[in-house]
């Protein structure tokens, strides 16, 4: 009788550890789906993925920085100019950047 009875649990355990690892590749059918519609949505809506924004944003941090050694670098020359005898250059240069 304990024979039966084991054999039932065996098949039931069995039937389980099926039915869970179904659960699971359904899981990942799902969540495969999921993500397939999530990526179709959000290329319809032109949104920009994040390896595109980080790469922009160096690019745009790389600009500001350069932007500032040329700034610096034609305060530097302007000055030079100045005692050389030149004109002052930096006030006409100043407003000049200013309108921009």
């Amino acid at each position: 009788m304990s024979t039966g009875s084991n054999r039932i649990l065996d098949e039931f355990a069995k039937l389980m550890t099926d039915a869970a690892g179904a659960a699971q590749g359904v899981r990942r059918e799902v969540e495969t789906a999921f993500r397939g519609q999530a990526e179709k949505i959000l290329n319809s809506m032109d949104i920009v993925q994040r390896e595109e924004f980080e790469a922009m944003r160096d690019m745009a941090v790389k600009a500001r920085e350069e932007n500032a050694k040329l700034a610096a670098r034609i305060d530097e020359l302007e000055q030079k100019l100045v005692e050389y005898g030149g004109k002052d250059t930096k006030s006409a240069s100043t407003t000049a950047r200013a309108k921009k």
